[in-house]
C-alpha cells in the first residue's frame, strides 16, 4: 500500500497515525502542494490524504482510510469515540488562532511538498484567504495568537491520557492529535502539563515526529 500525503496536514496526520499505531508496511510519498493535478488523477478531487490500496484502486477520505487500515491486518485496534463534540467544539475554538500561527510558519521550516518555490507560492497565496491576511502580518501577530491560543488551550480538561487507557488509542486521539502536534511548530507555545503529556504519548504510540526541534 501507499499513502500520498503532505506532512503539515493534520488529514494526512490522521492516516499516518493509523499506519504508525499498526506499525503497517504501507510507504509514505509526499505530494507537492501546488501539484493539484496528480490528486486529481487519482481520485479526481483535489484532495489529500489519498490511500492506494493493495489492488490499486484508491481511498480518499481520511476516516475511511483511517478504518480501512485499521481492518487491514483483521486485528482492528481504534476505540470508537465517545468525545466527539468536546472535540469537535474545541476545534471550533482554536481554529483561528492556530491557523494564524502555523500558515506562515509551514514556509519556514523544511517540509517535503513546498519541494519548490511554486509549491510554497501555492499554498500561501490560497492560506492567505482562509486568514484574512498576508503570511508577514500573520507571523507579526504570532504574540497575541500565541496569547490567544494559551486561553484555548486550558479548555482542554476533558483530555485523556493513553496511559491512563492501557495505552489504546481511539477515534477522538485520530480527530485531535494532529491540531496539537501541528501547534509544536510554534515557538513560545507553552502547552498545559497534562496536553504536553497527551502529545507526546500519542506521538510515541504512533511514530509520529513533532516539530518541537524546528520550532519558530
Amino acid at each position: 500500500m501507499k499513502l500520498f500525503v503532505f506532512d503539515h496536514c493534520p488529514f494526512c496526520l490522521k492516516a499516518r497515525m493509523a499506519v504508525g499505531y499498526k506499525n503497517l508496511p504501507v510507504a509514505i510519498e509526499y505530494l507537492q502542494n501546488h501539484d493539484v493535478q496528480a490528486r486529481i488523477d487519482k481520485v479526481g478531487a483535489n484532495t489529500v490524504p489519498i490511500l492506494q490500496t493493495e489492488n490499486g484502486n484508491y481511498i480518499a477520505e481520511s476516516l475511511d482510510i483511517v478504518e480501512y487500515l485499521d481492518r487491514s491486518d483483521g486485528q482492528p485496534q481504534l476505540l470508537d469515540s465517545t468525545q466527539s463534540t468536546q472535540i469537535n467544539r474545541w476545534l471550533s475554538q482554536a481554529s483561528e488562532a492556530s491557523n494564524t500561527l502555523v500558515f506562515p510558519r509551514w514556509l519556514k521550516i523544511e517540509l517535503p511538498e513546498f519541494a519548490s518555490q511554486e509549491a510554497k507560492d501555492w499554498f500561501e497565496k490560497n492560506k492567505t484567504r482562509m486568514i484574512d491576511m498576508s503570511f508577514e502580518s500573520a507571523f507579526e501577530q504570532s504574540n497575541l495568537a500565541i496569547e490567544n491560543m494559551h486561553s484555548v488551550l486550558q479548555r482542554l480538561d476533558f483530555l485523556q491520557l493513553p496511559s491512563d487507557r492501557n495505552n489504546q488509542l481511539s477515534y477522538d486521539d485520530i480527530n485531535l492529535f494532529p491540531f496539537l502536534r501541528n501547534l509544536t511548530v510554534v515557538k513560545g507555545l507553552k502547552f498545559p502539563n497534562k496536553v504536553a503529556e497527551y502529545i507526546d504519548q500519542v506521538a510515541k504510540l504512533t511514530r509520529i515526529k513533532l516539530y518541537t526541534a524546528q520550532a519558530i
